[in-house]
């Protein structure tokens, strides 16, 4: 089996890991909704937490591996490597994390503070801010792919306090409530 084949095989399965994970938490979501439970808040809420993990874990080390890719050679078997690492990360885990961390926090902020406070405008304010570095670095993930990345590692580890710096906004407002 060439090289190629045998990442194309890597690839199909770990896109099927993937997948199976999100379908069996679509599935823990859909039971939620057919047989809710008496405490179906504390549920919500513990798969909105897992989700932003997920979503936190991406965002914290794609900027990481765009350092490295940015001193591989372009067209080097590195490099190459480096669009596939950041391509899966992007694609199968943060974009689900990111949707699902919306959908599951809106329903909180509906369901249980019907959209009120300050705090809770705060938060959307920092998760819209987010959002926006998300959507960054998928420019960053399409221009590393055509070899036209055009930011050094120095600039690569300053954007990966972004993500950092907003995580603990949004904990402070959820945690604290301010105002």
């Amino acid at each position: 089996m060439s090289e190629k084949q045998t990442d194309e095989t890597a690839g199909r399965r770990a896109r099927r890991r993937a997948g199976i994970a999100l379908a069996v938490f679509a599935f823990v979501v859909l039971l939620l909704i057919l047989y809710p439970p008496d405490d179906l808040y504390l549920w919500v809420k513990a798969l909105h937490i897992v989700a932003v993990i997920s979503w936190m874990a991406g965002l914290l080390y794609l900027p990481r591996l765009f350092v490295y890719h940015t001193d591989a050679p372009p067209g080097s078997a590195q490099s190459e490597t480096f669009k596939v690492m950041e391509q899966r990360l992007y694609r199968t885990i943060m974009q689900p994390a990111m949707g699902l961390s919306w959908l599951l926090g809106l329903y909180l902020a509906w369901s249980v503070y019907g959209f009120q406070g300050g705090w809770l405008h705060a938060k959307l304010l920092f998760v819209l801010m987010l959002s926006g570095v998300h959507e960054f670095y998928g420019r960053a993930v399409q221009a590393f792919a055509e070899d036209r990345n055009l930011r050094t590692g120095r600039q690569w580890r300053i954007w990966n306090e972004a993500p950092a710096a907003l995580m603990i906004l949004i904990v402070v407002m959820v945690v604290v409530k301010p105002f």
